[in-house]
């Protein structure tokens, strides 16, 4: 008896052993299982989405949560997440978004050929997710306040109007294009034009809105990587008020290819928004020096900035600012650019010629907007430059980026590598010799703003020295004696040595290799010959609602600023 029921012990315990490790291996696998189904649907989901997505005439984005209560344009039900169409306004939840792309037309970038000229369409509706405090353009009462899929939006004069307020001839009543009409280019002028090219006619001045008085079509140039990273959300609104034929994303097509739609547009009223930083300007502005050489001089557009970009220092001489973070409303933008004046910006020819007996080399040649430099805030942006291209993921943000070089720039001040520049080099201004003190960095500026908003010449203000301007044909020579000295001055602390103005730059390196940079663009240089000198003009359009009262003394006088002809070009 005892054996049996010593075995019968040891078969439960057996039993329980196993019993344990069943539900053990059930609690570890079954959670893993899930995961990886839930992980492999996931996937499945997101390739029929894109696959939509690809095949859709819609510019369709998926997120993860909307910015403002919406409701899916299909089944009318409370959406958190889904997808929404950059150009018309779509909002369609996951499952409905097949449906939605049969149901609803987009935004048409040319009206459909249907035997005859076009001057005027019909308003295009879509219901629903009407933007917030907006206004019946019938009752003038509030639109969207009902918490369910209601009243309808014009995706291109963006009028609202109730449902209740909806008549038939809301439907086919001509579109006026709203505020942003000087700046829209219509559907039906692209497919008139498009006919005249068909049939060799260029006679364009005689389409409307071409023959318009006040027409001054917008091209919305964006680089998406550029500093904050703010370039895809912008696209998205721009395309949303324009024309999406007018709206650029330079990560995927060039400026010199898209600047060609200047060659549909009236002459001399185009104007061209960059959204970048300095760099991406001066890409543009290079792209416009092309249609010159290609003799399209009459199709040169005016360029204005939202400045994206870590220094902005461009922009912020021409008004628009130090840095954008989406504190300005995208409207307000355009409108800014719809009243900012035509000026004019010098651009510089920067060729650097190797020194030696044996040099079979061709110079380099870069085209200057801002400024030259060697020495220590060359080291710094050639510092930052080689540690962006290691780790390009981390410089996402414009703090980010500032704090890199406030670094680079603290270890400078001690390390000193940049030392005795003045027994390295010679300068020669407008072929002038110039002595030179000691000194560690010499600074040749076009613009007046340097370093992310440093009014360099001016230092202080307490010195009286001819007001530097971005038009004179003259460039400003300064020198540093040092990291900590340019931070004096960007503080107003210190002045700069001040070492002249000129025409024509002249540097000499002798000997030992320097860090030098043209517009934020570092390389480290030996022995050889920097010559500056005037290649051409840009046309800029300056915003004077940013204007500060240091800005004051360096911009034209009304008169200066004027109407650009073909002769400034």
């Amino acid at each position: 008896m005892e054996g049996t029921e010593s075995g019968s012990r040891a078969s439960s315990s057996a039993v329980a052993d196993w019993s344990l490790v069943f539900w053990t291996l059930c609690s570890v696998l079954l959670p893993v299982l899930i995961t990886l189904w839930c992980s492999f649907q996931r996937s499945r989901r997101q390739v029929l989405i894109r696959d939509i997505f690809r095949k859709s005439k819609h510019d369709w984005h998926y997120t993860d949560l909307f910015g403002q209560p919406s409701y899916c344009c299909v089944c009318a039900q409370h959406i958190l997440q889904g997808a929404f169409c950059n150009c018309c306004g779509l909002r369609v939840s996951e499952g409905c978004l097949k449906k939605a792309d049969q149901l609803f037309l987009c935004k048409e970038i040319m009206m459909r050929s249907s035997g005859g000229a076009h001057s005027s369409m019909p308003h295009h509706w879509i219901r629903g997710n009407v933007p917030l405090c907006s206004c019946c353009m019938i009752c003038k009462q509030q639109c969207g306040t009902q918490p369910k899929l209601c009243d309808y939006r014009c995706v291109w004069c963006q009028y609202t109007v109730h449902d209740e307020c909806m008549v038939d001839r809301l439907k086919t009543e001509e579109c006026t294009f709203g505020e942003f009409r000087d700046l829209i280019i219509p559907p039906y002028y692209l497919s008139t034009i498009n006919q005249m090219r068909k049939d060799k006619r260029t006679d364009y001045e005689k389409v409307v809105p071409y023959c318009r008085k006040h027409w001054m079509p917008v091209i919305i140039l964006a680089n998406t990587r550029s500093g904050n990273n703010m370039g895809e959300t912008l696209l998205g609104e721009f395309k949303n008020l324009l024309n999406p034929v007018q709206v650029f994303d330079l990560s995927k097509i060039a400026p010199a290819k898209a600047l060609q739609l200047c060659t549909l547009l009236p002459c001399n009223a185009v104007r061209v928004l960059v959204c970048g930083g300095d760099g991406t300007v001066g890409w543009v502005l290079d792209a416009i020096d092309e249609m010159k050489i290609k003799g399209q001089e009459r199709h040169i557009p005016q360029v204005a900035i939202l400045p994206l970009g870590t220094g902005n220092d461009l922009s912020n001489t021409l008004g628009w600012g130090a840095g954008y973070a989406g504190e300005v409303p995208v409207e307000q933008i355009l409108r800014n650019v719809m009243e900012a004046d035509g000026i004019k910006l010098d651009r510089w020819k920067v060729q650097v010629t190797n020194r030696g007996y044996y040099n079979l080399r061709k110079p380099k040649v870069f085209t200057m907007n801002n400024y030259f430099s060697i020495g220590p805030d060359a080291l710094m942006a050639l510092n930052f430059h080689a540690h962006r291209e290691k780790t390009p993921s981390l410089f996402s943000s414009r703090i980010i980026n500032k704090a890199v070089y406030f670094f680079y720039g603290t270890k400078d001040c001690l390390v000193q590598e940049c030392k005795d520049l003045n027994k390295k080099v010679e300068l020669e201004l407008d072929g002038e010799r110039i002595k030179l003190p000691n000194l560690e960095g010499i600074i040749v500026l076009n613009i007046g703003y340097w370093g992310g908003g440093c009014r360099l010449w001016e230092g202080m203000g307490d010195e009286p020295y001819p007001l530097a301007r971005h038009d004179d044909g003259l460039l400003e020579v300064v020198g540093v004696h040092g990291s900590f000295h340019c931070a004096q001055i960007q503080v107003k602390l210190a002045n700069p040595v001040r070492l002249g103005q000129a025409h024509t730059v002249r540097l000499i390196l002798k000997s030992s290799k320097m860090p030098m940079q043209v517009d934020g663009e570092p390389w480290a240089q030996g022995p050889c010959t920097v010559t500056i000198t005037h290649k051409t003009h840009a046309l800029m359009l300056y915003h004077s609602g940013e204007q500060t009262d240091d800005d004051a003394s360096s911009i034209s006088e009304p008169d200066h600023v004027r109407e650009q002809t073909d002769e400034d070009v």
